[in-house]
């Protein structure tokens, strides 16, 4: 990330430069994930591929895991539902030209984003989406796809950030929205071990 924003990183908060941090950094907080109901069957086939959850739920606990290997950034992701039942998603960030960056859900698709520094909040924009096939790119337009996708972080204190991911669809309006808040810290905490009730995708 602070390769990807230049200059701009130096005007980011302290809590989101660590949220970037090198090395190992784990998080822990509490996510709100919704989406309409009519939605519920795309959802499902779409986790079938690593691509978003398929399961709403309120004040969700949650731990993101994340490491820096080689020129790529591993996300691992594990969100625990009131029933105890444990979903766990995966992605991994790699730079994409100038001020842009794709989020690859498996080896095939990805999401390019443009993030930019704005009253020291990180925002993203959808850019398009990708099918990578070998060494080309093959851009697939927001409109064919899901929809447009914006991302706000915004610090609350030295070690606290606020997220807010949302899908806009053109037709449809807000069909997919996670939103939480973080605490990050370099501690190498893991709560991603061997669970049988644990779903395993990819956003």
């Amino acid at each position: 990330m602070q390769t990807i924003l230049g200059e701009s990183w130096r005007q980011l908060p302290s809590a989101l430069q660590a949220h970037y941090g090198d090395g190992l950094t784990v998080e822990h907080g509490r996510m709100d994930i919704e989406y309409p109901r009519f939605m519920q069957p795309l959802f499902s086939v779409l986790h079938l591929l690593g691509a978003l959850v398929n399961r709403s739920g309120h004040d969700l606990e949650t731990v993101v895991e994340k490491r820096l290997a080689g020129e790529r950034q591993h996300w691992h992701r594990s969100i625990r539902y009131a029933d105890g039942r444990t979903l766990r998603f995966d992605s991994y960030w790699v730079a994409a030209g100038e001020h842009q960056l794709i989020e690859f859900v498996n080896p095939l698709l990805g999401l390019q984003m443009a993030p930019h520094v704005e009253n020291g909040r990180l925002h993203y924009e959808g850019v398009r989406f990708v099918l990578k096939l070998g060494q080309l790119l093959l851009p697939i337009p927001e409109w064919l796809a899901l929809g447009h996708t914006s991302i706000v972080e915004e610090a609350l204190d030295e070690r606290r950030y606020r997220m807010d991911f949302r899908l806009h669809h053109p037709l449809l309006g807000q069909i997919f929205r996670y939103s939480g808040t973080f605490s990050t810290t370099a501690q190498p905490v893991s709560t991603l071990g061997s669970d049988p009730n644990r779903t395993r995708t990819g956003l």
